[in-house]
């Protein structure tokens, strides 16, 4: 059955676009870090941490997935941003502070519409010209690494 549901995921990544993988992490970690505070809320100590866990994996990947390079101002404006997340997350562990969790979800969702701008852009662009689309090995700063 895990074989079954590897292939599948593995399906799944290779279907979607750049701008999609990166929007499918920041949901990843936006439910995580939810489901962390509601947790915690409910006084259950065990799993707001394990999903803290969790969330800081999503967001360790798109911090260790910027490419500096090509990504310029873009990608070390998001790199600290990460490493904030990271660090703030850190101090959740031992505060179990669900006020800093409420900024930590804010502060992700309105990177994710950033992303989500950036793709119904491109969404758009594809359907006027799609003669002119082109490959590209990054985005604003991010390297595929599905």
């Amino acid at each position: 059955m895990e074989n079954c549901l590897s292939a599948y995921n593995r399906t799944d990544t290779l279907g979607k676009s750049q701008l999609d993988l990166i929007l499918q992490v920041y949901d990843g970690a936006i439910k995580t870090y939810t489901q962390a505070r509601e947790s915690y809320d409910q006084k259950d100590t065990e799993a707001g941490f394990a999903s803290l866990e969790k969330a800081q994996r999503f967001v360790t990947h798109l911090f260790t997935t910027l490419d500096h390079e090509n990504g310029g101002e873009v990608a070390e404006n998001l790199s600290r941003m990460y490493a904030y997340i990271i660090n703030e997350t850190e101090g959740v562990k031992g505060t179990k502070d669900t006020n800093k969790l409420g900024a930590i979800i804010k502060i992700l969702g309105n990177i994710r519409s950033g992303w989500a701008g950036l793709r119904d852009n491109d969404v758009a662009g594809d359907k006027k010209a799609p003669q002119e689309a082109t490959e590209t090995s990054g985005v604003d700063g991010f390297a595929v690494t599905a």
